[in-house]
């Protein structure tokens, strides 16, 4: 299978946004939940957002609720994320992952085919 591709990332002010994209085969993607994670520097990969197969559920780490969105588009198999407001804590690199395991959305464990990430840096 082929592993998704991540892209959007860059330096932004604090305040500022960005919109990540992954993009994914469609035997990685079709009938999947997705969810994107980061990590930062030093520190422990960490839960962001998912969504459902289709689109009408989705979850959101504490963090970056009411920030961050989350969304999909089926017939293009890809996976976007919407970031707004953007805080130097949320400088990292940012991976895309497909849910293949039964299991909370926010345990990494539940997902493979694991991007190579795209790094997002929020200056203050």
């Amino acid at each position: 299978q082929v592993q998704p591709v991540e892209s959007g990332g860059g330096l932004v002010q604090a305040g500022g946004s960005l919109r990540l994209s992954c993009a994914a085969s469609a035997r990685t993607f079709s009938n999947w939940a997705m969810g994107w994670f980061r990590q930062a520097p030093g520190k422990e990969r960490e839960f962001v957002a998912s969504v459902n197969w289709s689109g009408g559920s989705t979850y959101y780490a504490d963090s970056v609720k009411g920030r961050f969105t989350i969304s999909r588009d089926n017939a293009k198999n890809m996976v976007y994320l919407q970031m707004n407001s953007l805080k130097p804590e949320d400088t990292g690199v940012y991976y895309c992952a497909r849910k293949v395991f039964a299991g909370d959305y926010a345990e990494s464990r539940t997902y493979d085919s694991w991007g190579q990430g795209t790094q997002v840096t929020v200056s203050a």
